[in-house]
């Protein structure tokens, strides 16, 4: 992370010269003054106290902090915009887990799941035959291959992610893993045995409780549809390499999962626009109030707080909300914060497919993630640099508001497509780029404490905080006063 930091401080930082927009001579927003530090402080204490055990998606602990936010939002004086009119959107999550009676054998002798084997992916499946060993991928040619159980060691992933990369370990395991697996596939196996590297074997057991393969995996409730026709894939420890290349070697795998129905709910309130005709359409501010819960101890604490992603963007959109309520612009407000984004953007994906106000009515989405950390005099933006940017009017937004704001140097760098963190894909605002909505992300990037229980409140720069929610606030202010709305940029296309 430091090889990070100190990379990104050696670009330059300065705002590119975009051309004049229609929305850039909008008047400054008329109360910024309504957005106070001491708010800001009150509420991300509150959000990401203990007392909220890290809000981890499909919990009670994560009902319980929608709760909060959603009385918040009353006490400001935002209306409900959820479903039956109420401040709540609820979705199921389903979640896939390989059950604890699966077995796994090499030569007759079993496996230790978890400890000896790791299921990549769930999967009910029953393999069971001879191993065909592969010395490398070269050998795909062996016409035994087509119906086998096919292993081989695992090689590092190409490219092989940066060191400084977060989540790293997981990373070079997964992305090693799915490239092998799918080159073995496409040959006709039937199932890969791959044994883990040194590297690899370094990695499985501190993994990140939210990202190991014990976990398993999660959607939206129907939507998991790569479960169904799964090629099993295990990953299994170096000492049964030499096992699996014996003459004659079987392979047995009786593999089940377990599914599960959890809640989760998305918040959604909204502060009406003051024009007869404008008012009905809506400028959405975006961000999730879920985290990671309670998981692996790091200096005998367990709960993740997740203070800066993303309590420090929610408290952001309570501050707002108040100033919006105070000074109502043209166009409506519409506040959403997400549930289970942690969990693969599941809470904006359910409101992109399920609106509480018509699709074509929301003109932009004004969304932020993690926003409250690293040097104060710098920011980042995504969604500016193509192939991410869908729309120039809203980037002039953002830059003529951060004139009249926090004054930050803007950081585009992590909006390339070739930025091995890939953040543009990794928030809320990404469903509705996808749908064809004007959007845009504000953060502060990532810090060494990102996904550990170090993420805790005392550590936000709370004069940040403020500088980059008054920073969005008037984004969202320009974008909802100018009489015409944000275009799409033509010919807009994600490279994934």
């Amino acid at each position: 992370m430091k090889q990070l930091f100190s990379f990104i401080l050696c670009l330059v930082m300065t705002s590119p010269v975009f051309s004049q927009s229609k929305l850039s001579n909008v008047t400054a927003p008329p109360a910024l003054s309504a957005i106070k530090e001491s708010d800001l402080h009150h509420d991300i204490f509150a959000l990401a106290s203990d007392a909220m055990r890290g809000r981890r998606a499909g919990t009670l602990d994560e009902l319980r902090a929608a709760a909060w936010v959603a009385q918040q939002a009353q006490k400001a004086g935002l209306k409900p915009a959820g479903d039956d009119s109420t401040y709540f959107q609820f979705f199921s999550l389903e979640r896939h887990v390989t059950a604890d009676n699966s077995e796994i054998k090499i030569n007759g002798t079993h496996l230790q799941l978890w400890k000896d084997a790791w299921v990549i992916d769930p999967v009910n499946a029953t393999v069971n035959g001879n191993v065909v060993w592969l010395s490398s991928l070269g050998d795909t040619a062996k016409p035994e291959i087509n119906g086998s159980i096919v292993a081989m060691n695992i090689f590092p992933p190409t490219p092989v992610p940066p060191s400084w990369v977060s989540l790293w370990g997981f990373r070079y395991i997964y992305i090693a893993v799915l490239q092998q697996a799918r080159v073995l596939k496409a040959h006709g196996a039937k199932a890969v045995v791959l044994v883990a590297d040194s590297t690899a074997s370094a990695q499985l057991t501190p993994m990140e409780h939210v990202l190991d393969f014990e976990e398993g995996s999660y959607d939206l409730e129907g939507d998991n549809v790569k479960l169904k026709n799964n090629m099993p894939v295990i990953l299994v420890s170096r000492n049964n390499a030499n096992a699996l290349q014996q003459p004659g070697a079987t392979f047995t795998a009786n593999l089940y999962q377990n599914s599960f129905i959890y809640p989760s709910v998305n918040v959604v309130a909204a502060v009406p626009g003051t024009d007869a005709n404008l008012k009905k359409e809506y400028v959405l501010f975006s961000g999730h109030h879920d985290h990671d819960g309670v998981g692996n101890p790091l200096n005998g604490d367990s709960i993740w707080n997740g203070a800066d992603d993303n309590a420090s963007v929610s408290v952001a959109l309570l501050a707002i909300g108040r100033a919006w309520v105070k000074k109502p612009g043209k166009r409506s407000a519409l506040f959403v914060w997400h549930g289970a984004e942690e969990r693969g953007l599941l809470g904006s994906r359910w409101y992109a497919q399920h609106p509480t106000v018509s699709k074509e009515s929301i003109v932009a989405v004004i969304n932020g993630d993690m926003i409250g950390r690293n040097n104060p005099d710098s920011a980042a933006l995504l969604g500016v640099t193509p192939p991410h940017r869908n729309s120039m009017d809203l980037v002039n937004a953002a830059y003529t508001a951060n004139q009249q704001t926090g004054r930050f140097k803007i950081d585009t760098t992590w909006d390339n497509a070739a930025h091995p963190e890939h953040w543009y894909f990794r928030s809320d605002h990404l469903p509705y780029a996808q749908a064809g909505i004007p959007s845009i992300m504000f953060s502060t990037l990532l810090h060494p404490d990102y996904h550990t229980p170090r993420d805790e409140p005392q550590r936000i720069d709370m004069a940040k905080l403020t500088r980059m929610t008054k920073w969005m606030y008037a984004t969202g202010w320009m974008v909802s006063n100018t009489a015409i709305r944000p275009a799409l940029d033509p010919n807009f296309k994600l490279e994934r």
